[in-house]
């Protein structure tokens, strides 16, 4: 399965508030009601902490999670 990217906007200067590591597009895979989704989000490359930005976790996933919901 491909990786999807789902934001434009560039995160490279934001930092991990434990690691103090600049943030970098990885791919994050997500789970929600047994669906899985490979997506590009801004990942700390030492801990593995991942940012879903509000808008994001607010549009698209609420979005999907209603689809699936209605499944």
């Amino acid at each position: 399965m491909s990786t999807m990217k789902v934001l434009d906007e560039d995160f490279s200067s934001w930092k991990c508030a434990t690691c103090g590591h600049n943030l970098n597009p990885s791919p994050v895979e997500l789970e929600y009601l047994d669906s899985r989704f490979n997506v590009e989000l801004p990942a700390c490359p030492d801990c593995g902490f991942v940012l879903i930005p509000e808008e994001l976790a607010l549009g698209k996933m609420a979005e999907v999670e209603r689809m699936l919901e209605d499944k």
